[in-house]
């Protein structure tokens, strides 16, 4: 598999962009991997980049964007963060990633037994990482359910978890609320802004649509 030109770059839809992540992570999940020589392609973008997509993720050491969707040198902008949120330095690089690099898509991936959620979930204190953290306790709040404090916290799989989809969804709606530049793109149909959640335990990644 060659490295993405401006010709293959031009030919390419969200959809299309959507479809080739989904085939990837089948491939990923069943050990297959595109057939692709890394060298060559580090010859073929010497002189460019014309990635499909950018995908924002954590800095979880399992939940590599280019590997969970076989992907090569070229092919996707990655954006990793603990906890898989935006801020202002994020949204500027995904602005850049889109309106002036080409990419059709937006995924905004979070992942099962997040340690930064569980973090929030747990209301954690601990240098620069406190900070860090608050951008993540509105998802904990914005989930309601269980009541019981005793079942709000890190322990609890299921609510981590559910706390993690939370924070997709909102980070998605931070992209659509502060950045009018890739919430026109959308609009007009030039991109797609997506969530989607990995499972550290199977290797799968199911996207919100």
């Amino acid at each position: 598999m060659k490295a993405h030109t401006r010709e293959t770059q031009a030919t390419m839809t969200p959809q299309k962009a959507l479809q080739y992540l989904k085939e990837g992570n089948v491939r990923f999940q069943n050990n297959l991997k595109a057939n692709r020589n890394l060298l060559e392609q580090v010859n073929d973008t010497s002189d460019g980049q014309f990635p499909f997509a950018t995908i924002l993720s954590c800095i979880d050491s399992r939940v590599s964007a280019e590997l969970v969707f076989d992907q090569g040198l070229g092919d996707i902008f990655s954006v990793r963060i603990a906890g898989n949120f935006v801020n202002e330095d994020i949204l500027g690089s995904m602005e850049f990633a889109c309106k002036l690099a080409g990419t059709k898509l937006i995924v905004v991936l979070g992942h099962t037994a997040c340690g930064a959620v569980k973090g929030a979930c747990d209301d954690a204190k601990m240098g620069n990482l406190t900070k860090l953290i608050e951008k993540i306790t509105p998802a904990v709040k914005a989930v309601s359910e269980p009541k019981d404090a005793s079942l709000r916290t890190s322990k609890n799989a299921e609510f981590v978890d559910t706390v993690a989809k939370k924070n997709v969804q909102l980070t998605i709606d931070r992209i659509h609320a502060e950045s009018p530049i890739l919430s026109e793109m959308e609009k007009n149909g030039e991109i797609r802004i997506v969530g989607a959640m990995y499972d550290i335990n199977t290797g799968a990644v199911s996207f919100f649509e």
